[in-house]
């Protein structure tokens, strides 16, 4: 009997031991505001700032996000990280947990990266994901299904800002590990927008059933290099102004937005 009772001992703390805390939400009561966050490889490393949400209007109406300050100085994987153990807890990736998913809001398109590591330091590498918004809050998907078994984590790392920069920027970050933002009501309904060919050369015809308000297109840099407004429902653009490379195409219809990347080669 005692070796049965030894047994579910044991059991019971590796069971406890392997707890996740999430979602990483920056609230009060919640994960993420008291956590040690150290910043790293931002030349002289600003803290990261638990602050009041600078958008409450729109995806994310959380009171309290975290605000990253990326340096020019600062290197493109200039990022932050959790204190191993004892912050986003010990745990393994599994099917339940694989989609990571975080909300940013950004002056500019550029990549966002996440990675896991060890007690140890061992990692399988940050994933890389661009946000396609700007100046409003986006959720991105992060699909950490090639981790699952073979490592134990204790450390949650945040690329906010993975490029160059030509000048200090500010990044604001939220609800990591959260569940899928739901899409309002007339998102659902409207998902009909189709943008062909793609890749293309030079020509490209934007098509729904409804005419467009607004039609937008950025660089990576998110820079808005062509707009119109007020344009049919089949819309032809002439690319052949620009240079070759992703472009973000953002297209508005009443309160429904769509965003859709093209390639230009």
């Amino acid at each position: 009997m005692k070796k049965i009772y030894t047994f579910l001992a044991i059991a019971l703390s590796i069971s406890a031991s392997k707890a996740q805390n999430i979602p990483v939400d920056f609230e009060p009561a919640g994960y993420g505001a008291t956590w040690t966050w150290t910043c790293f490889e931002n030349d002289v490393n600003p803290s990261l700032e638990i602050v009041a949400n600078p958008s409450t209007s729109g995806l994310n109406p959380s009171a309290t996000v975290a605000k990253f300050t990326a340096l020019q100085a600062g290197n493109p994987w200039a990022g932050c990280e959790t204190q191993h153990g004892s912050d986003i807890g010990t745990f393994d990736i599994t099917s339940s947990n694989s989609i990571i998913r975080i909300m940013v809001y950004k002056t500019k398109i550029s990549n966002v990266g996440i990675k896991l590591v060890t007690n140890t330091a061992a990692s399988l590498g940050e994933i890389l994901v661009p946000n396609t918004v700007i100046n409003q809050w986006e959720q991105l998907t992060f699909d950490f299904s090639a981790h699952i078994g073979g490592m134990t984590y204790d450390q949650l790392v945040i690329f906010p800002d993975f490029v160059a920069r030509p000048a200090d920027d500010i990044i604001y970050f939220d609800n990591i590990f959260g569940e899928a933002a739901a899409l309002g009501t007339e998102e659902q309904a409207q998902t009909n927008i189709s943008i062909a060919p793609n890749p293309t050369e030079n020509e490209l015809t934007i098509t729904s059933d409804l005419a467009f308000d607004q039609i937008e297109i950025f660089n990576m840099l998110g820079e808005r290099v062509l707009e119109f407004n007020n344009t049919p429902n089949s819309f032809p653009i002439d690319l052949s102004s620009l240079e070759n490379g992703l472009f973000i195409v953002k297209m508005r219809q009443g309160n429904y937005v769509s965003v859709q990347k093209v390639n230009k080669i």
